[in-house]
């Protein structure tokens, strides 16, 4: 499916979608428990492939009107009858690989072809200290995986510069280990937030985590509980595009269901702040308000938020003077080179970019927005944040692959044209 944007003015009330980063965690650590209901839940294609591998190792997950009711493998987790296919959720992937450790059997994990030029060698690494045996079938550290156990747990160390999915997904599969696991950090953690996230909803879930002078560690034979229900908060990553749409076209947007949490992409708002968005956070109504205004270009370092560079990319090329993107090596790992991808599809839409290995410079100053026809690449974070380019390019702008966004925010085409933009899909 292709979008076709035109110029718009955007006004009204969208809400965010629910966390993809919290419904992942929260469906899986309903699977470590005897079952939970998970309320308020993104039903995505990405989240969907968690719920999948749930069923596969044991337990069974049940769609609500607004919650997913699970059943749980109560930390013993089954060998899958079939391959477990992640689809394109690397979140899935990693979080499950550490699952299947536990499983007294092999289990193999593959996804598609994205998915499996992924990096997963730190984790499989992980695994085989522990004494489990992790596999990368073609021997380069990424998927089709074979993984098995049952570990006991212990202390391993990782490198924190690939994915802090890694630690979350020993965390996790550790807390019900005999032993707990300890993991040291060999490099800085990047996008540590996201570990965050998780030793919150863990905590939700009774299970307890703590931080050490060298990494993050869980104790052993604790058990999942959430006491029946779990509610997932409002996703910061998915709002940052109506907040840009807002900053760049609004009159004004008023962007509901963002709470504060441990979501480092509330950065967004500090960010549009500091490059003069008119933009105004009620914490407590979460909620927040922001109009149309003349952006000044500003230096923003994603080291622990890396899905926010496509939408810094895209309020940069709007804006007067450069936008500085620092620390971003880690987000050429993500569903795809995004750093490579933003430069290219903004520079088919006159945009001066700037790339190198660890920082995109976006020169706002020296560019016009023009329609174009641009790639999504299959990845709902670049097609979502070229759509709101769109909206303020000279001419028509279409996005191709644009049914990805299903991943993330299934009616974020929905949202946008709610607030009067001049979007077509087209077959």
């Amino acid at each position: 499916m292709d979008a076709v944007l035109s110029r718009s003015t955007v006004a009204g009330r969208a809400r965010a979608p629910p966390s993809k980063s919290y419904t992942h965690r929260a469906i899986l650590a309903a699977g470590y428990s005897e079952g939970a209901r998970v309320v308020s839940p993104l039903v995505s294609a990405d989240t969907r492939a968690t719920a999948r591998a749930v069923e596969a190792f044991g337990g069974a997950v049940a769609e609500e009107s607004d919650a997913l009711a699970v059943t749980g493998f109560d930390g013993r987790p089954a060998v899958p009858g079939d391959v477990l296919d992640c689809a394109n959720s690397g979140t899935t992937m990693r979080l499950t690989t550490a699952t299947a450790a536990l499983a007294d059997g092999l289990t193999v994990l593959t996804g598609d072809d994205s998915l499996r030029s992924r990096p997963q060698g730190p984790l499989l690494a992980a695994i085989e200290s522990l004494g489990g045996r992790a596999d990368s079938t073609r021997g380069n550290g990424q998927a089709p995986l074979v993984v098995g156990g049952p570990v006991a747990g212990g202390r391993v160390a990782i490198p924190g510069d690939v994915s802090s999915q890694f630690v979350t997904a020993l965390l996790m599969a550790g807390a019900v280990t005999d032993e707990g696991v300890r993991v040291d950090l060999e490099t800085e953690l990047k996008s540590a937030p996201y570990v965050e996230i998780t030793r919150e909803l863990l905590e939700a879930f009774g299970v307890d985590t703590e931080r050490t002078d060298t990494g993050f560690a869980v104790a052993g034979g604790q058990r999942y509980d959430a006491g029946g229900s779990y509610t997932v908060p409002g996703d910061f990553s998915s709002a940052s595009y109506l907040l840009a749409a807002g900053a760049l076209a609004g009159e004004p947007v008023v962007v509901e269901g963002i709470y504060p949490s441990a979501q480092g992409d509330a950065a967004i708002v500090d960010v549009l702040d500091r490059m003069g968005a008119d933009i105004e956070w009620d914490r407590e109504a979460g909620e927040a308000t922001v109009s149309e205004s003349a952006l000044t270009g500003v230096e923003v370092d994603v080291g622990d938020t890396p899905d926010l560079l496509p939408t810094i990319a895209v309020l940069g090329a709007a804006a007067d003077g450069d936008t500085r993107i620092r620390n971003c090596e880690h987000v050429r790992y993500k569903e795809t080179d995004r750093v490579s991808a933003m430069a290219t599809e903004l520079s088919r839409m006159g945009v001066a970019v700037t790339e190198r290995e660890d920082e995109l410079v976006v020169h706002g100053g020296a560019s016009t927005l023009a329609g174009a026809t641009v790639d999504g690449y299959g990845d709902h974070r670049i097609v979502m944040a070229l759509s709101v380019a769109g909206l303020v390019a000279e001419g028509e702008t279409t996005v191709t692959g644009a049914e990805h966004v299903d991943v993330s925010f299934p009616e974020f085409f929905d949202a946008i044209a709610g607030l009067g933009a001049a979007v077509e899909r087209r077959e």
